[in-house]
């Protein structure tokens, strides 16, 4: 979602403070004027455009799904003092789990109705306090913990609920609860179940690879390094997406034990059926270069779109073994 896309509705803040001892609920919506709305706004472009987001759906059993089932815009206000509670009452329970300002909105997007719940930790910064005293001001310095988020900064947790089918795009982190990092915000709170994120997938494809390579290759085989993320490269660039099928296809087809070995890191995962398809740029970034370091101290960086033309870049293999690399045709350079 687009920022300038999003209409909100309905917005309030309720207080989820650790430390007080009980949730401090608002009886009335936010009014909200043009930065607080832009503040949001960017906020929720950034969860639903975020390749971390899960795509989820409740849970029979979920409390959550029961009260949103039958929403109506104008118990707003009482709905999301319910959710604030609930959520307050497994905070309350758990120590680990942050306090923050817990954001409940309603908007429209694209003719759909959406719910909007933001958890939003709190920071730590310091600022400014002037102290009159007999006439005399002193300035000192504090610390303010209870801060919120900025709206250039990226939300660890939220969730965003299509309203007409109960749909959950969900941002969470994992805390400890008994003893144990869970994922809460799914587990406990939402009761929701999905699939792994975008990026999650790609960091389960791309480790697995690595972990091949360094079990039937050399650590410094930088050719075989460069051919890997090359194949990466070209999937995303070529038509958007990644599939295990082509990881497979294009690195192990030759080798059937580094084939197997693949194989069997991912199956249990679940993630061969589909294609991994990240949404924001920054995700695929470091597919677009090859860092290279040589003995020597000379560091190269490759476009990957230019690794392989050999009217641009040739990497040779001389008859001591040593590999030398040679840069064709350049008619500027520039100093940094």
């Amino acid at each position: 979602m687009k920022r300038d896309d999003i209409i909100i509705q309905k917005a309030i803040i309720h207080i989820l403070d650790g430390s007080v001892g009980m949730p401090v609920l608002s009886d009335r919506e936010l009014e909200c004027g043009p930065d607080l709305y832009d503040f949001f706004r960017a906020h929720l472009e950034k969860i639903t455009e975020s390749d971390d987001v899960k795509q989820c759906s409740f849970s029979p059993e979920s409390e959550i799904r029961d009260e949103l089932s039958m929403f109506d815009p104008e118990q707003f206000v009482a709905v999301s003092q319910k959710l604030a509670a609930f959520l307050y009452s497994i905070m309350n329970s758990n120590i680990d789990i942050p306090s923050a300002d817990l954001a409940v909105l309603l908007f429209r997007h694209e003719e759909q109705a959406y719910l909007g719940i933001l958890k939003m930790n709190y920071k730590s910064s310091y600022t400014h306090l002037t102290v009159s005293d007999l006439g005399e001001n002193t300035n000192n310095i504090i610390k303010q913990k209870a801060l919120l988020p900025s709206e250039g900064q990226k939300l660890s947790e939220a969730a965003v609920i299509r309203l007409s089918d109960m749909d959950i795009m969900l941002l969470e982190k994992k805390y400890e609860v008994n003893g144990v990092k869970t994922n809460y915000m799914s587990e406990l709170y939402l009761k929701c179940h999905g699939k792994l994120s975008q990026k999650a997938r790609l960091n389960i494809v791309t480790k697995a690879v690595d972990q091949i390579n360094q079990k039937y290759f050399d650590e410094e085989d930088v050719q075989r390094s460069m051919e890997t993320k090359k194949v990466l490269y070209d999937a995303f660039e070529d038509g958007g997406g990644l599939s295990v099928e082509t990881v497979k296809e294009k690195l192990f087809a030759e080798n059937e034990d580094m084939r197997r070995d693949f194989e069997e890191k991912i199956e249990k995962y679940h993630i061969d059926a589909e294609e991994i398809r990240p949404i924001n740029k920054q995700t695929i970034k470091k597919f677009e270069r090859q860092f290279i370091k040589t003995d020597t101290g000379i560091e190269i960086s490759i476009p990957m779109d230019q690794y392989d033309n050999q009217d641009i870049v040739e990497f040779i293999t001389n008859s001591d073994g040593s590999i030398s690399v040679l840069i064709k045709n350049i008619s500027h350079m520039t100093s940094k």
